[in-house]
Order: C-alpha cells, then structure tokens, then sequence
C-alpha cells in the first residue's frame, strides 16, 4: 500500500507526522479561541441588553 521510501523514508515519514501534529494542534487552537469568543461575544450581548 505504501511506496517504498528508500532511504529517506524516516525523513519523509517524519515530516508528514509532524505536519499531521501541526495541522491538529491548529484546528485545536483554533476551536479553543472561537469557544473563548463566542462566551465573551454572548456577555458583551447581555450586558449590552440590561
């Protein structure tokens, strides 16, 4: 199923996890910053309404 590498199979198979790794930890981050905003949106709403 996988091509074989040769060679420079560690350093092929070494960047592609580390672009998974950083591909995840941005998706996360970015999930985490928009449930931050969306609370911090929702009480600037309600203490805009009272």
């Amino acid at each position: 199923m996988m091509p074989d590498l040769g060679k420079y199979a560690d350093a092929v198979l070494s960047a592609y996890a580390a672009s998974i790794a950083l591909l995840v930890i941005l998706v996360v981050m970015t999930l985490i910053r928009g449930r931050k905003l969306r609370a911090e949106m929702a009480r600037y709403e309600r203490k805009d309404q009272s």
